[in-house]
């Protein structure tokens, strides 16, 4: 039995877990970098090469129990991605008191796992991190589309985009005035971390886009855009969030494999790993 990096058993199943583990090796859309539907296995490859002890937190996370949920791979049409998401996603918000998580894969896979959370939890706050806005109502035909990914969110929800740096014309008209943070703003602001934490409350859904970050970080995305987020004030908003609200919900995408994936890929497995240690010091109920 493979258990999520590679705790005990007695750790990982349904019954002991908080958390849900979905993965979705899915990259049918994006029109650049190719290889996020490798993404997944690389995380939990470099997750099972990690120290499992929280220096910060001085705590063991896992100890929570992590429960890998099963992986999604309907690729057939990206509208039927987006289904299976969304009815995977439903079905395991059944479990009571457990939070949802989900790795990609491309963007698009957070479509269906929003929609889902946002049917079961009043007043959604939609935390983005990402260097692009994917507030296309559509794309190459398709409303599934990763430049899509969190238009409807935006129609439904609270959305809060942090680290946007690359967009197109046509999605200014979609912007939310005052719950968008510009990468240079966020470069000339000291106080951008407690800036954003005024705009977030409630429940609140994370989506973390790895190209969020500075290439420096994480060069291995799709299209890794210079002047991104640095490692720890990005820690320190993801904790103040975790503090502050109810972190239903998150999801990291856009791991790509490259010639050189494993910086990316370690970072990605000590941010979805940190996640866990927030989750753990302020929602251990």
């Amino acid at each position: 039995m493979r258990t999520y990096a590679g705790i005990p058993e007695e750790n990982a199943t349904l019954e002991n877990s908080k958390v849900m583990l979905v993965t979705v090796p899915y990259d049918g859309t994006s029109t650049w970098g190719k290889g996020a539907d490798k993404g997944p296995e690389l995380f939990l490859d470099a997750s099972e090469n990690m120290e499992l002890y929280d220096i910060e937190t001085g705590t063991e996370p896992f100890l929570d129990g992590v429960y890998l949920a099963g992986e999604i791979s309907e690729n057939s049409s990206p509208e039927a991605m987006t289904e299976a998401v969304y009815q995977k996603t439903k079905e395991l918000l059944n479990n009571e008191g457990k939070v949802f998580t989900l790795f990609g894969g491309e963007h698009s896979v957070s479509i269906g796992s929003i929609r889902a959370v946002g049917e079961k939890f009043e007043n959604l706050t939609v935390l983005q991190l990402d260097a692009h806005t994917d507030l296309r109502p559509e794309f190459h035909g398709s409303t599934s589309n990763h430049a899509c990914a969190v238009f409807e969110a935006n129609q439904k929800h609270n959305l809060v985009q942090v680290g946007i740096r690359s967009m197109d014309a046509e999605e200014a008209e979609y912007l939310s005035e005052g719950r968008v943070f510009f990468a240079h703003e966020i470069a000339n602001n000291e106080n951008w971390v407690n800036d954003v934490l005024e705009k977030v409350s409630g429940n609140v859904y994370i989506t973390i886009d790895l190209d969020a970050f500075d290439p420096s970080i994480a060069p291995s995305t799709g299209t890794p855009e210079p002047g991104g987020l640095q490692w720890y004030p990005t820690l320190e908003l993801l904790r103040k969030v975790f503090e502050k609200c109810n972190v239903v919900a998150f999801d990291i995408v856009e791991l790509m494999d490259s010639p050189m994936p494993k910086p990316t890929a370690f970072l990605a497995a000590k941010l979805y790993y940190k996640m866990l240690a927030y989750n753990h010091i302020y929602n251990n109920n």
